[in-house]
């Protein structure tokens, strides 16, 4: 499931990082706490239009930017997220079962792919 919350969290995040600020400095010209501001880019908290309106501001980035990359990065989510429901997933073979009991074990070869292969005594 995609989760916007993270996405914009992940664009606020990479435009701080951007402009080489701290998450305390971004968060004292916001007027938000540190620790509020941390959850929002962890994806971990909704942040309201008015305190994303005051986060933008402290980046002087406009929130139609913001959106606008937000939007990208959903869209690239969602089409990443088709395409892993729509490939299939490797087949691997199965073998058949077969029963060695009263055979003496120095008799039994077992000739496998190259993949693994369980074997469980019986």
């Amino acid at each position: 499931m995609i989760l916007l919350r993270r996405l914009l969290g992940d664009v606020l995040r990479r435009q701080r990082q951007r402009q080489g600020r701290t998450l305390r400095e971004v968060s004292s010209s916001a007027r938000v706490s540190l620790g509020y501001l941390s959850e929002v880019e962890r994806g971990q908290k909704e942040a309201s239009s008015e305190l994303l309106s005051a986060i933008c501001d402290a980046l002087d980035v406009r929130m139609s930017e913001l959106m606008r990359e937000v939007s990208d990065e959903l869209a690239l989510a969602e089409l990443a997220q088709s395409a892993a429901a729509t490939t299939p997933a490797p087949v691997r073979p199965m073998l058949g079962s077969v029963s060695v009991a009263g055979v003496p074990p120095e008799r039994v070869t077992i000739k496998a792919p190259a993949e693994a292969v369980d074997v469980v005594a019986a």
